[in-house]
């Protein structure tokens, strides 16, 4: 999808409808939504892609959330601690604070890179 902020809306509502149909439950829901939407975000924001890719996959027990950069960013993307007036700049301490592990790797084609999130997945039966 092209690395603009209105795909961020676009890839929010597509994960949702995949995590319903799914049966994952409500705090499974929230937590991806806040991990892609930061992810793509930051995409969009940091780098000079033209557009950006999003895969979600579910196993046994986790959620995996990929989102491929075509062009990487000059430094690899890491968390920081912003000033308390700054607007920006928490997306990946949210990313951290609600995964159980995140990272970055280089995608297999192209000069791009690939930020990963990996979420305990679990449907409404089971809570």
């Amino acid at each position: 999808m092209p690395a603009i902020a209105s795909s961020v809306s676009t890839v929010r509502t597509a994960v949702r409808e995949r995590l319903l149909a799914r049966g994952m439950s409500a705090q499974v829901r929230d937590d991806a939504l806040l991990v892609v939407s930061e992810l793509v975000t930051n995409v969009i924001t940091h780098t000079l892609s033209d557009h950006v890719e999003c895969r979600l996959s579910i196993g046994a027990g986790h959620l995996r959330i990929e989102v491929e950069e075509e062009i990487r960013a000059h430094t690899l993307p890491a968390p920081r601690t912003p000033d308390p007036d700054e607007h920006g700049g928490r997306g990946l301490l949210l990313v951290g604070a609600v995964s159980s592990a995140w990272g970055v790797r280089d995608a297999p084609h192209g000069p791009g890179r690939i930020i990963w999130a990996e979420l305990p997945a679990h449907t409404e039966e089971c809570h």
